[in-house]
């Protein structure tokens, strides 16, 4: 029985321009519908047209969208309010935005009893709902405020607050996406619970292949404002058949892959395309008919739908390769950065005993009344022209280990050897052989300042280049490394996408000639076409300047790719280390085994997931004995006394675990 009903769906602004055009589907009750595909297509917009969030002034709205037996545009606001966050609830992307910062958790949801669910706004209820959605505690969790929260507390609550009204049917937007693969992991379980218990439908937005793999029946895909396929989770998964759908496929990274399958291109700008298929000029398919007739929606093997000329009936004449994108050439007029390469492989960077602490203080007079080990006790070594990826939940010293490494944080003890030569205490300009790329491009470029001048803010300070003009020449050459044309450097950082910022922040940290670069989650959040792009990008750059990366992430899949080696960190110490197929293949680490157990795949190999009990302890006061035995379902008397010494699994394999003793 359908629950929800969409048919010709189109949201257009004010100014003309459709930002969704015409899409339709349906919803069963108990049912998980997935709407995929890249930022920019139309996925939220959808969600916020079906809740009639958008404003009436910006947007208006067409065709017709029925929960049960109400038509939900033809209802008042007065009634549209009592359906939302009561038959129709939302969980949005970002939850420390989307929660009041000036008021309690529990008040927040009362908010939500009262107005939905009359009489049932009691402190008992309240805490049944936080002990629903697993928040320890609960009785006193209802008492503090949304920054006193980690990222996946916040979002429980804000699932708590949807499961409030009793919903039959929730919005999804892209729930776990600034997730750890553990707290991903167990938010999805607890969706599927809560949809289990209560017969809700959910309507899932996301561009995470394997989060839809894993939850969804039923998936829609979503380009440039129209839906151009429609299938099963297991017909799609089985045989992709829109162009673009395959391609999402090929950019997923894995191990044994060369190089990943990039889209060239972006989403074209909402309204640029009057006719035609709006994928033809990304797709290597295309041929003159796709430029010139939009495709209509073709039904394939009484079964999934596609919007496609590939699988309509062909127009005689129309099968010539034509109209396909045409390759850009960058005509490169520069100056090499002059690359010293060394001739031999060796250890580059050496770590050791590393350790980061900073004081906790009190009182007036600010006495220290402890020390948060962010960092504590780390030695590791990365050889030249290789990458070792450091992988871990948010709050275990990732970040900071990184940033002690180009001392933009003063360690407070322990060695770093540069190529032979100690570098704690050195000058900046000696330490510019390593540089970092941050996870938010956006965040880490001036707004103010033009991508030329962006580049040679770096090169200047260190004399780099003997003139202005030089320097121009050689910004030209990294923006060719980069894969952007040399007219870009006039430009400003807002004038360009996610990916292509990423570029210009990779081309920052080479224009100071390095050759170790600290990644810090640099593909987080961007969607699979675009990391795909990065990746290659930063494969390419290793192999042609021999370049060695520290690369942060929590994208297993991403380390499977690109890493040669691999540290796990929990809570400020590595606990286990080895090549990537090692730790991957036979993690030897409980940590590492839950960490493996939660990625979400799309092979169908998924392991059996190992849930974790309670969340990341404070580094301010650290576990007894190992720090992980208190979330290790297998720990033992000795676990709790004492913390393990390295063991050998193999000659390039080491763990810190008793059990592995």
């Amino acid at each position: 029985m359908n629950l929800l009903k969409v048919e010709n769906l189109v949201t257009g602004l004010s100014s003309g321009v459709a930002i969704v055009d015409g899409i339709s589907f349906d919803i069963a009750t108990g049912e998980t519908f997935a709407l995929l595909g890249e930022s920019g297509c139309g996925k939220s917009m959808t969600a916020l047209s079906l809740m009639r969030l958008l404003p009436d002034g910006v947007a208006n709205h067409s065709g017709s969208v029925t929960l049960g037996k109400m038509h939900l545009f033809e209802l008042p606001e007065r009634e549209m309010r009592e359906v939302r966050g009561g038959r129709m609830a939302m969980i949005f992307q970002e939850p420390g935005l989307s929660l009041n910062p000036v008021m309690t958790v529990g008040n927040q949801i009362i908010e939500v009893l009262k107005l939905h669910q009359p009489g049932k706004d009691t402190q008992e209820n309240i805490i049944e709902l936080l002990d629903q959605v697993g928040i320890p505690d609960a009785a006193r969790r209802l008492n503090e405020y949304p920054f006193q929260l980690s990222g996946g507390m916040k979002q429980r609550v804000m699932i708590a607050m949807a499961l409030a009204g009793s919903p039959s049917l929730l919005v999804a937007d892209e729930p776990t996406t600034a997730l750890d693969v553990t707290i991903q992991a167990q938010v999805l379980q607890l969706l599927r619970d809560t949809q289990e218990k209560s017969g809700m439908a959910m309507l899932l937005i996301t561009h995470d292949l394997g989060v839809v793999a894993e939850n969804a029946h039923r998936v829609a895909v979503m380009y440039a404002g129209q839906i151009v396929e429609m299938a099963s989770r297991k017909d799609l998964f089985a045989k992709p058949l829109h162009p673009y759908t395959q391609k999402l496929f090929a950019a997923l990274p894995g191990a044994g892959k060369e190089k990943l399958s990039a889209i060239a291109g972006s989403v074209p700008p909402l309204g640029s395309i009057a006719q035609g298929c709006r994928f033809a000029s990304r797709c290597d398919q295309a041929w003159a008919l796709c430029h010139d007739e939009t495709p209509a929606w073709t039904t394939v093997a009484e079964g999934p739908g596609v919007r496609c000329h590939l699988y309509a009936k062909p127009v005689a004449g129309s099968l010539s390769p034509a109209g396909q994108e045409e390759k850009r050439t960058i005509v490169s007029n520069h100056a090499e950065v002059n690359y010293q390469l060394p001739a031999t492989s060796h250890q580059l960077l050496e770590v050791s005993d590393l350790k980061v602490h900073f004081p906790i203080r009190k009182g007036i007079l600010q006495r220290v009344a402890g020390h948060v080990k962010a960092v504590d006790g780390v030695s590791l070594e990365i050889a030249q022209g290789k990458t070792l990826a450091l992988v871990g939940e948010s709050g275990c010293g990732k970040t900071t280990l990184g940033k002690a490494l180009l001392q933009l944080i003063l360690p407070t003890a322990g060695g770093i050897k540069f190529d032979g030569r100690e570098m704690v205490g050195v000058k900046a300009a000696q330490r510019a052989s390593m540089q970092m790329v941050f996870q938010d491009p956006y965040a880490s470029l001036n707004p103010r300042m033009r991508v030329a001048e962006i580049l040679e803010e770096g090169m200047s300070a260190l004399n780099i280049g003997d003139s202005s003009a030089m320097r121009q020449k050689m910004i030209d050459g990294l923006l060719y490394k980069v894969g952007l044309a040399s007219s870009a450097k006039w430009r400003y950082p807002h004038e360009f996408s996610g990916g292509q910022r990423q570029r210009i922040a990779i081309a920052r940290a080479l224009a100071v000639s390095p050759r170790l670069l600290i990644c810090d989650e640099p593909t987080s959040a961007l969607d699979v076409s675009v990391q795909a792009q990065i990746l290659n990008l930063l494969k390419e750059l290793q192999q042609e300047l021999h370049l060695s990366y520290l690369f942060i992430t929590h994208n297993l899949s991403v380390v499977e790719y690109l890493a040669h080696e691999v540290c796990v960190m929990y809570l400020g110490r590595i606990v286990e280390r080895g090549t990537t197929e090692e730790v991957l293949q036979n993690p030897a680490h409980p940590y590492t085994r839950a960490l493996l157990s939660a990625v979400p795949r799309t092979d169908g190999n998924q392991r059996e997931y190992i849930r974790l009990s309670g969340d990341l302890p404070s580094p301010a006061n650290p576990p007894q004995g190992c720090h992980f035995a208190p979330r290790c379902k297998d720990a033992i008397a000795i676990c709790r006394e004492r913390y393990p010494l390295p063991a050998g699994v193999s000659p390039t394999h080491v763990v810190h675990c008793h059990l592995s003793c």
